[in-house]
C-alpha cells in the first residue's frame, strides 16, 4: 500500500483477512475501488447499468466518475509534514485512460438505444479542458459533469471546515469562466446542492431575516444561467442546514472522522470542533425532507435515520403548497419559463459588473432578443442605475421577481432579484 488518505480520514488501504491482501478505497472501506483495468469488471458494470435501462431508468448520476483509471504503478504522493497521509489525488484523477473507458461505457450501454439516457458524471478536480473533453457530444463520453470550482469557494487554508465568508466577486469568475469554457463545445450543470453539500440558503444567502428571498434570488441566479440546473431535494422549499447540537446528531462518515481526528490531536473541545463542522457538513443534506408539519416532517411514522430539522414545523411542503409567494412557486415558476423561453436555453451568457461585491448581473441574448438578471446578494438596498446601462432596457418587462415589481431605476432591495425580458 502506498501512503495514501482516505476522502473520509485514515489510510485508503485496508487489509483483507480473507486474501490477505489490502485494497484501495479512496473513501469509505465499504466502497472499494474497482479495478476498471480489467475488461471483465468493466462489463460487468455495463452489464448492471444495461439492466437498469431496462427497467426504464432515464439516466445516471456516476460517482467519482473521474477516478476509475489510475496511473500505475502506485507510489506515495506528496506529504506535509503535520499529516497523516499523503496525497494520491495526482495518480488518481483523469487518468489516462478515463476517456476510453466512458467511450467504451457509451457504447456498451446507450448508443444502441432510441432514447436518451441522461449522464452526469462527479469530476472532483476536473479541468474546464477536461470538462470539454468529457461533454463534447463528438466524442460520446457523458452529457455532463458535476465540477466542484464554485463550491470551493468558500473553503478556508485548512478545507472544508475552515470556512470563510464567500468573496462574490471570486463566485463570478468561477461562473463566468465555465460559462465561456463550455460555451462552443460541451455543456454545464449547474447546482448550489447535493447530497454532498450544506444547504445553500445557508452557506450562501441569508437563512434569517431574508431567508425566503435569498432562496429565491439563488434559485433565479442558477436557473437562469445556461446549462442544466440541478434541483436537489428540499432545495425547492428553501430548506436550511441543521442546528446539530452535539456530535450525536450526526452521522456522515466524514464529519464524524474529521471530529475524532481533531480531538485526537488537540484541536480544541469538543463544541470548539463542532462548530466548525456544523455549517459544512455533508448531514445538512441529508435530513429528511420536510413534508409537512408533523413528525418527522411527515417524512416517515417511523423513527429516520437522522432527525429532522426542528424547523420542519413552519418550513414545509405543506405550508408552501398553495402559497404562490413561497419559495416552491418562484421555482415553479423558473421552471416553466426554462420550458417556456429557448432564450434561457439557447442564448449566450455575458456577466455583467464583474468586479462588484453585491451585484450578481448577467444578460442572455440571441440577436435581439434579450434577458436580464439582476440580484442583490446583500442585506442593503442596492442602487443598480449607476452599474448598468438601464436605459437599454428601457420598456422591457419584468417577467419574474422575488419582490413587489417598482420602476425600473428604484434600487434593488436586500437579496432581490429582477428578471427583465426584451424582444
Amino acid at each position: 500500500p502506498t501512503n495514501w488518505g482516505s476522502a473520509f480520514s485514515g489510510s485508503a488501504w485496508q487489509w483483507d483477512e480473507a486474501t490477505h491482501e489490502y485494497f484501495l478505497h479512496l473513501f469509505s472501506p465499504k466502497q472499494p475501488d474497482l479495478n476498471w483495468e480489467n475488461p471483465k469488471v468493466r462489463h460487468a458494470v455495463y452489464a448492471f447499468m444495461n439492466r437498469w435501462v431496462d427497467r426504464g431508468v432515464d439516466g445516471f448520476r456516476m460517482d467519482v466518475i473521474n477516478l476509475i483509471s489510475k496511473t500505475y504503478p502506485l507510489v506515495d504522493g506528496p506529504q506535509a509534514e503535520d499529516e497523516l497521509y499523503g496525497s494520491g489525488f495526482a495518480a488518481i484523477a483523469n487518468g489516462p485512460r478515463v476517456h476510453e473507458f466512458l467511450h467504451e461505457m457509451n457504447e456498451a450501454v446507450f448508443a444502441p438505444r432510441d432514447a436518451h439516457v441522461i449522464t452526469v458524471g462527479e469530476a472532483p478536480g476536473v479541468t474546464l479542458e477536461e470538462a470539454a473533453l468529457f461533454t463534447d457530444p463528438a466524442r460520446a463520453e457523458v452529457d455532463m459533469v458535476f465540477q466542484f470550482e464554485h463550491v470551493g469557494l468558500d473553503h478556508g487554508e485548512g478545507g472544508k471546515w475552515d470556512a470563510r465568508p464567500l468573496d462574490v466577486v471570486e463566485l463570478k469568475r468561477s461562473m463566468q469562466r465555465w460559462q465561456d469554457g463550455l460555451a462552443a463545445v460541451g455543456w454545464n450543470s449547474l447546482y448550489w446542492n447535493n447530497h454532498d453539500q450544506p444547504r445553500a440558503v445557508s452557506r450562501f444567502g441569508d437563512d434569517g431575516e431574508h431567508w425566503a428571498r435569498s432562496a429565491m434570488l439563488l434559485g433565479a441566479i442558477l436557473h437562469l444561467q445556461r446549462g442544466t440546473p440541478f434541483i436537489y431535494q428540499g432545495e425547492e422549499i428553501g430548506m436550511t442546514n441543521s442546528p446539530f447540537a452535539s456530535v450525536s446528531d450526526l452521522r456522515d462518515i466524514e464529519s464524524l472522522n474529521h471530529i475524532a481526528e481533531a480531538l485526537a490531536a488537540g484541536a480544541g473541545d469538543e463544541e470548539a470542533v463542532l462548530a466548525g463542522v456544523r455549517g459544512a457538513s455533508r448531514d445538512n443534506a441529508r435530513t429528511p425532507m420536510q413534508w409537512d408539519a408533523t413528525a418527522h416532517g411527515g417524512f416517515t411514522t417511523g423513527t429516520p435515520w437522522i432527525p429532522a430539522n426542528p424547523n420542519h414545523t413552519h418550513l414545509n411542503v405543506a405550508a408552501q403548497a398553495a402559497d404562490e409567494a413561497s419559495v416552491l412557486a418562484f421555482y415553479r415558476r423558473l421552471v416553466a419559463m426554462r420550458h417556456a423561453d429557448p432564450l434561457v436555453t439557447t442564448g449566450s451568457f455575458e456577466m455583467l459588473v464583474p468586479d462588484h461585491d453585491r451585484l450578481f448581473a448577467f444578460e442572455r441574448a440571441d440577436g435581439d432578443d434579450r434577458m436580464l438578471v439582476l440580484a442583490n446578494l446583500s442585506g442593503g438596498n442596492l442602487p443598480v442605475d449607476d452599474l448598468v446601462d438601464l436605459d437599454a432596457w428601457a420598456g422591457s418587462a419584468l417577467v419574474l421577481g422575488n419582490l413587489d415589481a417598482v420602476s425600473l431605476g428604484e434600487p434593488l432591495r436586500p437579496w432581490e432579484v429582477r428578471v427583465l425580458r426584451q424582444q
